[in-house]
């Protein structure tokens, strides 16, 4: 039995794709107007709570400053990302995936299972074809069941052409400035696990060639 589903595997090289896309144009809209606010209306600098710093030419898509063909790549990558998320959730409901490898118990969160965890990490990894440990189950759940869904969803209340379709998910959010600041957070909580799972993935080569190949799950 494969330890990584085909499913699993298409929405995480895509997903991974659409991401990059997204954070990088994202970074290009931000230098529009570097200045994050609370509430609904922010636009003078004075009444800001974060300046944000301006993104290189390198950091950003395209590679120079261009708002409107920055919010063309944002668009275009926010579909997969969108679509992608509602697929893997379906998928992972269906073959049961969540339940049975990423869905945390009481005893996952206790303070020896997260120290045992990082030990383990420590001391070269889990073996081949092993299970998700507390701190894995607890980092995916967080991103697959707190990140991203917020980071769509704040997508979704700052874009102009959906906030009168749906009013009440700016109020839900606090105003579209709110929502704005949401949306910068989450991105870069985002790219702070990126960075981590890409660090732990090259540490072990295994963990690629298992969400390229799927893998062999352990006999229980």
């Amino acid at each position: 039995m494969k330890k990584h589903a085909l499913s699993t595997r298409l929405w995480h090289w895509i997903n991974a794709g659409a991401i990059i896309v997204l954070f990088m144009s994202g970074l290009n809209i931000s230098n529009a107007h570097p200045y994050l606010y609370w509430g609904d209306y922010g636009f003078a600098p004075g009444d800001a709570w974060l300046k944000v710093v301006k993104f290189p030419g390198w950091a950003t898509i395209p590679g120079h400053y261009n708002l409107a063909a920055a919010r063309d790549w944002h668009i275009l990558a926010a579909w997969p990302f969108g679509l992608g998320l509602a697929f893997i959730w379906a998928a992972m409901l269906a073959n049961r995936h969540f339940r049975r490898d990423l869905a945390t118990r009481p005893s996952d969160w206790t303070p020896a299972a997260l120290r045992a965890s990082l030990q383990a990490h420590r001391a070269g990894g889990h073996a081949a074809g092993a299970g998700y440990n507390p701190v894995q189950k607890i980092l995916y759940g967080l991103v697959l069941g707190v990140l991203l869904p917020l980071m769509l969803l704040t997508g979704l209340a700052i874009s102009p052409g959906f906030e009168p379709v749906a009013p009440w998910l700016v109020d839900l959010l606090g105003g579209r400035q709110s929502a704005r600041s949401l949306h910068f957070l989450t991105a870069w909580a985002i790219f702070g696990f990126f960075v981590i799972h890409i660090l732990l993935a090259l540490a072990n080569g295994r963990l690629i060639l298992e969400m390229v190949t799927g893998g062999r799950r352990a006999a229980a």
